[in-house]
């Protein structure tokens, strides 16, 4: 991640949006303290998402479709002693 002081952001702003669609997210920096972080827009959408349920997970793996066929153990559950 590259690093931009504010100033240097402010007046080179078209040039931060076009590094951060290259390379990624870039820092930008305010009296030496990192304050913001331009990030690509889908990057940003990826990770606000709402997570998905279990069916959306294994829809969206990468085995699906593929051959690989997993079996449900059916073998009854073992034994265990609550005190």
């Amino acid at each position: 991640m590259n690093t931009w002081q504010l100033q240097e952001a402010k007046s080179r702003f078209s040039e931060l949006v076009e590094r951060t669609l290259r390379n990624g997210a870039q820092i930008v920096t305010r009296r030496g303290k990192k304050v913001v972080v331009l990030l690509p827009y889908e990057e940003y959408r990826r990770l606000t998402a709402a997570p998905g349920n279990l069916a959306q997970f294994l829809l969206e793996s990468p085995l699906a479709g593929s051959e690989v066929r997993i079996e449900r153990d059916r073998s009854l559950p073992r034994q265990v002693d609550l005190p």
